[in-house]
């Protein structure tokens, strides 16, 4: 290793052609120093509580730490090889325990509450006081007004509940890889689009076994429930997918990577870490820094939209079962059915499918398509760049200002390896900020789990991959269009944890529109655009069994909201019974009684989103009424309420509460309508 640590070097864009596990240890343990000096000088009695000398400084002193940190842990998470997993594994303690006792500093959440209390805080812009009102607000969550003597119980709590995240996500995708199904008989692959053939062929072969392998990573799963014709194929992967990371052992899991434990585990810390800071439950906590107020206005909003979604749910599977019995013979339907049967009755009522529609959305196009309504929304210009990356398969590009200065870069990285966590995210690089030299422009990571390119073809997505591409993108581009220059509400920062949502799910929309359509797609072997007709059927087919898939989503948000309110981990009631109960109020398709959902729920247990994972819905809403002023204007691309979204949404990041930027862009309050019609459940 050379001296000149490449995880050091903060002069540009991340050193990924040069940093090595063994480089994680050394620097952050310096920079970890660095800080603990930094905030040592600047609460000192004699460094005046303003913000130049002491906000400004902390915050831009302390960043070098969160850059080469977030480096870290995005390498842990598309690079999971045992080196990053071990050297990501032993600094997180140290991580954790800095920002703990961070959140808990005393001399430091003094100087913050006298900026608030003093005359310079009226002084202040927007950006700058959001920055001090969120400091005395999370200090008040990390315990700083602990007494001192609780203080060192509260820090184990914050350390271990990030030691058993991590642990979650190791045992998940350590029980997602150990498992592969070896089909020798091609007679058995009856119903498997060719794609999906030659990407199981193409594993067997690395694999070194003759035949089709397949795994319960999303590439490959998904199309075997979704074609296969074999019912029996479909459930056994549909077992092994649904009992991951569980007390099963039979086949690939094994009992060290059983989640049960560790769940428990974490809701026994989260509630008495809410019960430390004077809540009466983990969910109270967590909603303080978020748009709803409080966990009871969140569940009437689910169950409200639960009453108007149901009636569609029911309608949907007692449609679907009757088509399973009568056109495919399948009595009872089972949950391991319930997609081959969807995708059956989804071409037998559209004269469509999924396959077949997947051809026209050729990679190359549908990123071309991708930029132009970037281009066309924002007033800005996409152009491929160079930087090193962390893989062969990772692209990088630029965002550029009509006067051609640089606005931001990101880097792509979107098919599925074995190495890589599972899911689609966006994270952050580089946050904008003002320093001495000028502004630092901020840089996003995209990443994704599709299937790659096969043979000389290019990869080609369904058109629920590109609607992801665009989720993430929106995620992307509230990072990268800020124009916020301090770095506390720059981009992402700062916002509502169910206001952040809003931008990726607008993207969504343009997935939708002919125009943007006509532009995208290239079928793979012709190289024409989709058909008309074609799009018609899809159009027609968009609200597709979408009460049953609102139910589904409304028993994940109930149940975590649930699990954090009202469930008491010592208690007799398991998490499993805590869903049942659930599923009996919202749900209409009932999985068996072995099925392990919680085990692989990563977003509550591993991912930020544990008491909010309702956030999802209660931005759809959000994103919903925005587009509606785009259809209202007559045009997806309307130039002047484009501008007012950037202006008003995207620019300000999380300078001000997210619903005066909703506000400021609608000129009103958020309504429920515009999903509603979206989705298709206004009844007639």
């Amino acid at each position: 290793m050379t001296t000149a640590n490449p995880l050091l070097d903060f002069s540009g864009l991340p050193r990924f052609d040069a940093i090595e596990p063994g480089h994680v240890k050394p620097a952050i343990e310096e920079l970890l120093a660095q800080s603990r000096q930094l905030v040592e000088r600047l609460t000192a009695a004699a460094i005046p509580a303003t913000w130049t000398d002491f906000a400004h400084p902390l915050s831009d002193g302390i960043e070098n730490l969160s850059r080469a940190w977030g480096i870290v842990g995005h390498l842990h998470s598309v690079n999971d090889i045992p080196p990053w997993r071990e050297a990501y594994n032993e600094m997180l303690p140290e991580v954790t325990r800095f920002y703990s006792e961070l959140g808990q500093n005393l001399k430091l959440f003094q100087k913050y509450k006298a900026i608030r209390s003093g005359a310079e805080y009226e002084k202040l812009d927007p950006a700058q006081k959001k920055i001090i009102d969120n400091e005395v607000r999370d200090f008040r969550l990390s315990g700083a007004e602990l007494p001192e003597d609780r203080k060192p119980r509260f820090q184990a709590i914050q350390e271990e509940l990030a030691g058993l995240a991590a642990k979650f996500s190791e045992n998940l995708l350590d029980a997602t890889n150990a498992f592969a199904e070896t089909v020798t008989d091609e007679a058995l692959l009856a119903g498997l689009p060719e794609d999906a053939k030659a990407t199981a062929r193409a594993a067997a072969e690395k694999a070194g076994t003759p035949g089709w392998r397949f795994t319960l990573h999303a590439p490959s799963y998904g199309p075997v429930m979704q074609y296969a014709d074999n019912r029996d194929l479909r459930a056994r992967l549909y077992r092994a997918y649904a009992t991951r990371a569980a007390e099963f052992h039979d086949g690939a899991s094994k009992p060290e990577w059983d989640n049960t434990p560790l769940m428990t585990r974490i809701l026994e810390l989260r509630a008495e870490e809410a019960q430390m800071l004077g809540y009466g439950n983990f969910a109270e906590l967590s909603l303080v820094p978020k748009m709803a107020e409080s966990p009871a206005q969140a569940l009437a909003f689910l169950r409200e939209l639960a009453a108007k979604a149901k009636p569609f749910a029911e309608r949907d599977i007692a449609e679907l079962r009757d088509f399973a019995k009568k056109e495919l013979g399948i009595e009872p339907l089972e949950p391991w059915d319930a997609a081959y049967a969807s995708e059956k009755l989804l071409q037998a009522r559209y004269a469509f499918s999924e396959q077949e529609v997947k051809q026209y959305f050729t990679e190359p196009v549908v990123l071309a398509g991708l930029f132009r309504v970037i281009e066309n929304l924002f007033n800005v210009t996409v152009k491929p760049d160079t930087a090193p990356a962390w893989h062969e398969d990772v692209r990088f590009y630029r965002l550029e200002s009509s006067e051609g200065a640089l606005v931001g870069q990101f880097y792509m990285d979107l098919y599925a390896r074995e190495t890589k966590r599972g899911g689609a995210w966006m994270d952050e690089a580089v946050t904008r900020r003002r320093l001495p030299a000028g502004i630092q422009t901020p840089v996003a990571y995209l990443n994704c789990n599709f299937s790659r390119p096969v043979g000389d073809k290019p990869a080609t997505f369904t058109h629920d991959e590109v609607q992801t591409l665009f989720h993430e993108t929106g995620h992307g581009l509230h990072h990268l269009l800020t124009r916020v220059e301090e770095q506390g509400v720059s981009g992402i920062h700062g916002v509502e944890w169910d206001a952040v949502e809003l931008p990726s799910q607008f993207m969504e929309n343009y997935c939708w529109e002919w125009a943007v359509l006509q532009d995208m797609t290239s079928h793979v072997d012709t190289g024409k655009p989709l058909p008309r007709p074609l799009y018609d059927k899809m159009l027609a087919a968009r609200n597709f069994q979408s009460g049953m898939q609102t139910v589904r989503q409304l028993e994940f948000s109930l149940f975590d909201l649930l699990l954090h309110s009202a469930f008491d981990p010592k208690g007799r009631k398991s998490v499993m019974d805590l869903l049942q109960e659930v599923r009996r109020e919202v749900a209409v398709l009932f999985p068996p009684e072995w099925h392990r959902f919680p085990n692989s729920f990563s977003h509550i247990f591993a991912g930020g989103y544990a008491a909010g994972y309702f956030s999802y819905k209660w931005a759809e809403v959000l994103s919903a009424d925005a587009y509606a002023a785009f259809e209202e204007a007559g045009n997806p691309f309307d130039p002047v309420t484009g501008k007012r979204f950037l202006d008003e949404i995207l620019a300000v990041g999380g300078s001000r509460p997210a619903i005066e930027s909703f506000k400021a862009f609608r000129g009103r309050e958020p309504s429920v309508d515009a999903l509603l019609r979206h989705s298709g459940m206004i009844a007639a």
